[in-house]
């Protein structure tokens, strides 16, 4: 059984008896659910919320999920082209309300072609792996390894992107 509750004029909630609860909210009035939340314990705090997000329509693009129930955002989840497939993903992994973590797949195959970590956490990104060429291999991986906000070692994974692939590492070498 449920209780329908209209808690504003454009908001329907469902309680249920094992105290879980599911609302779906119309924003902007245009009979469309722009929000649609997922309360699984009850305690006011949705663990899961659905948001359009990308482009027109009214898909529910993006998910914004928290896993330890605290009230803030530990992960959200875009499907930025509505093929019904998440290509962009980002996390919160310390708690401290500051994205630290983001997958992209840029070309939409299912695959991650974009990745950058903020390793100690301290609000500056310091990992960047990139795949140029959606091969499923990292192209160009660029570091900040003191920490000091400036990237300073650059990796070339792919040879066949790699400028330096097939040369000799002295430049001058050949001259």
């Amino acid at each position: 059984m449920s209780e329908f509750d209209t808690t504003d004029d454009h908001t329907i909630t469902a309680d249920y008896s094992d105290g879980h609860s599911e609302s779906f909210t119309d924003t902007n009035n245009d009979g469309y659910a722009d929000v649609a939340s997922y309360d699984h314990d009850g305690d006011g705090n949705s663990e899961v919320q659905y948001t359009h997000q990308y482009g027109g329509g009214h898909d529910l693009d993006t998910a914004t999920v928290d896993r330890d129930d605290d009230g803030d955002a530990d992960s959200q989840y875009g499907d930025r082209n509505h093929d019904g497939r998440f290509d962009t993903a980002s996390f919160d992994r310390n708690d401290d309300q500051r994205v630290d973590a983001v997958y992209a797949d840029e070309n939409y195959d299912g695959r991650v072609d974009h990745t950058t970590f903020d390793r100690n956490y301290d609000g500056a990104a310091d990992f960047d792996a990139k795949d140029y060429d959606q091969d499923g291999q990292a192209n160009v991986t660029t570091t900040d390894s003191n920490f000091d906000g400036t990237y300073d070692t650059v990796h070339y994974g792919d040879a066949e992107t790699n400028p330096l692939a097939g040369k000799s590492p002295n430049p001058f070498a050949s001259n």
